[in-house]
């Protein structure tokens, strides 16, 4: 990346350079030429005067001085006369390309002020080489500025790599990191969160973990202990009677345990859940799953109340939507209809084929592990049932004929009443 970000800087750099520097270099070349041929028209003009004024003076014109006043010029004066005088100032003309102006008075002065080209050439050079200069000047920034700016973004990159392969490995801490720009703050934010929701997981597994191992121990050491005497007494009925009914005491106790702990655990899952939008979900799951219903020749439609949102969490109510689509595709037919519904306690996501439906022998364990009745796995709608319960929810077989299955979520405050009908995926 920071190789591309120098290249790509590099030739905008070089671009912007020759787009401003070739029209400056042709504009200052040319200024320079006509300024040097503005100052020859005005000292051929000025000439033109002075000779104006000494010839009414009747002074004759000094050579050396018009040499000293003007110096580095060849300079042609001729004056009508019978025959015309001529004034040169100047010991030789200017040698290979020149540049001359001229001037003429109306009483017949014609002045000639002439220059070597070379002079204004090498003045024209200088001032290109400077502006070749500057143009290298600001290439060596734009690169500069690129490295600089490379290392800002790449540096937080591989930063961010590195904190999500350490939660990838368990390690649950919050970086904190910061690098001053937003959209790299806003991941770092993201998986800041996501680290404190995992390591909060961790520490309730390892809570309920050792709240378990505790709970249980004792229970099952005094049912234990009830057992051997049980064992211990077998020849004595009464003794048996007695020491198995508080082994079966026990043995409900510890069911009770079990209960309360598992209990506590769904409490806890349930603390996570948040208002989704549940538009968003399902718009997420159908452009993941139009192209497969498309490829077998079937549509999605979704239809229902739009703008509500549940509690509950965003992979979670994915992914038992995410089930009940593969569910269809596989044991369905016709087209799927996705509608969503609000009522007073929840919210009712519900998702309908036009296939033969559900046997009557399979209906009522349909959501039992290993129970499948088109050679699936028999794993996806239990799992589908675990995840939505975990969320506070339920899904339920509501239909079988066409096979229709209901999401049940609790609702969020200020859902959106209002009712859109939409078409095909």
């Amino acid at each position: 990346m920071r190789r591309r970000l120098l290249s790509s800087t590099l030739v905008v750099a070089v671009i912007a350079v020759l787009l401003l520097g070739v029209p400056l270099g042709i504009v200052v070349s040319r200024l320079i030429v006509d300024e040097a041929a503005q100052e020859l028209r005005a000292e051929a003009t000025r000439l033109v005067g002075e000779v104006e004024y000494a010839r009414i003076q009747e002074t004759p014109l000094d050579p050396q001085q018009l040499e000293q006043k003007y110096p580095g010029r060849y300079i042609q004066i001729y004056e009508r006369a019978n025959p015309p005088k001529a004034t040169i100032v100047g010991t030789s003309p200017p040698s290979g390309r020149q540049m001359a102006e001229d001037a003429q008075s109306e009483n017949g002065i014609y002045v000639r002020v002439s220059r070597d080209r070379a002079q204004i050439e090498r003045d024209v050079r200088a001032r290109l080489l400077l502006i070749v200069a500057l143009a290298g000047a600001a290439l060596a920034v734009a690169v500069g500025l690129a490295i600089v700016q490379s290392r800002r973004l790449t540096l937080p990159l591989l930063d961010l790599a590195k904190i999500a392969e350490r939660l990838g490995s368990g390690d649950a801490r919050p970086s904190r990191h910061r690098y001053g720009i937003p959209e790299l703050d806003r991941v770092a934010e993201v998986l800041d969160r996501s680290a404190t929701r995992i390591s909060d997981l961790l520490t309730r597994e390892r809570e309920f973990a050792t709240d378990a191992s505790h709970q249980l121990r004792t229970p099952l050491t005094g049912l234990t202990m009830r057992l051997e005497e049980i064992v211990a007494a077998s020849e004595e009925p009464e003794v048996v009677r007695e020491e198995g009914e508080a082994a079966i005491v026990q043995a409900e106790r510890l069911t009770a345990v079990i209960d309360e702990l598992l209990a506590a655990a769904r409490r806890q899952r349930h603390a996570q859940a948040e208002p989704v939008c549940i538009d968003e979900v399902i718009d997420q799951q159908i452009i993941e799953w139009e192209p497969v219903f498309r490829g077998v020749g079937r549509r999605l439609v979704l239809q229902g109340a739009r703008g509500l949102k549940a509690l509950a969490t965003t992979g979670g109510f994915g992914q038992v939507i995410a089930t009940l689509l593969e569910n269809s595709v596989r044991h369905g037919g016709g087209t799927v209809t996705i509608t969503t519904t609000s009522g007073d306690n929840y919210i009712v996501i519900e998702v309908a084929d036009e296939g033969p439906g559900i046997s009557d022998e399979i209906a009522p364990k349909v959501f039992e592990r290993n129970v499948s009745g088109g050679g699936g796995t028999g794993l996806g709608l239990t799992l589908a049932r675990a995840l939505a319960a975990a969320d506070g929810g339920r899904l339920e077989l509501v239909r079988r004929r066409p096979a229709t299955f209901a999401i049940f979520l609790r609702p969020a405050e200020q859902n959106e009443r209002t009712r859109v009908v939409s078409g095909p995926a």
